[in-house]
């Protein structure tokens, strides 16, 4: 049976989510900003015939998450989707939204798949990385982020703002950390989507002129050491297998695809 959830099934929701937290990192977030009965914001949960929660459906606006621990009814979320008139995208797990796929009774415009890891210790040989010259980052940092990485290719067409990175370290849902030398920020890592249980990596990023000092590994073992002192997990997506490799030299592991579909 699958039916709408309501602030009364948040228990049973979050004890579904919470064993896998970096999987459901943007259902958990949303769901402790905005809970259950936002305009813009619903669940849907399916229940086997115990009444066991087993499956979840989220809707933030335009856009779909679907999770499930094991077999759920894809179909009946597929419809779901199909007669909601705002549907524009959905996004997980490629082995749940692949399931989920065939049944969407819209036109696909464009399907996009990237790796997905997780991290929840530090490998031994990368926890002892001497971090004292990392420092985290303030609100009143943002714009000297915001400048570094627009002034690295990978992120020059970012659509970052300084408002948004400040908003983001102010309000909790993202940290940075950065090395200074020659009187300016040279290399970054930070957070997004924090939340109570998992946060994402992103923005990982070292100038050109200063690469090869392991600079950006420093401010990975800071970020992740800090979070995972916190009791939260981390994922984080890449294109790159390169740059997966390096993700896994530190403790970062491979736990499938997260696949990003666009509908007209």
């Amino acid at each position: 049976m699958i039916r709408r959830l309501e602030k009364t099934d948040h228990e049973a929701c979050f004890q579904l989510l919470k064993t896998r937290s970096a999987e459901n990192l943007f259902i958990i977030g949303d769901i402790e900003a905005y809970g259950y009965e936002q305009d813009f914001q619903k669940l849907w949960g399916e229940f086997n015939e115990d009444g066991e929660l087993i499956a979840v459906l989220l809707k933030y606006e335009k856009s779909y998450i679907p999770y499930a621990a094991g077999s759920f009814n894809a179909v009946g979320f597929a419809e779901i989707i199909s007669n909601d008139p705002d549907f524009t995208m959905m996004s997980g797990i490629k082995h749940i939204t692949e399931k989920i796929e065939p049944y969407i009774n819209r036109t696909l415009k464009r399907k996009r798949q990237t790796y997905y890891a997780k991290c929840k210790s530090l490998n031994s040989d990368v926890k002892d990385v001497d971090c004292s010259i990392v420092q985290q980052a303030f609100p009143s940092d943002a714009e000297a982020l915001v400048k570094l990485l627009h002034s690295v290719p990978e992120f020059s067409d970012a659509s970052m703002t300084v408002e948004s990175k400040r908003r983001g370290l102010q309000d909790g849902t993202s940290r940075s950390y950065f090395i200074i030398e020659d009187e300016k920020m040279v290399s970054t890592a930070s957070t997004a989507a924090e939340n109570s249980l998992s946060a994402m990596v992103v923005a990982v990023a070292t100038l050109e002129n200063y690469k090869k000092k392991g600079y950006a590994t420093k401010c990975m073992v800071k970020l992740c050491n800090d979070l995972l002192r916190e009791g939260k997990e981390l994922c984080l997506f890449y294109d790159n297998p390169a740059a997966g490799a390096i993700y896994k030299r530190i403790g970062f592991e491979h736990i499938g695809f997260w696949m990003m579909y666009t509908y007209n």
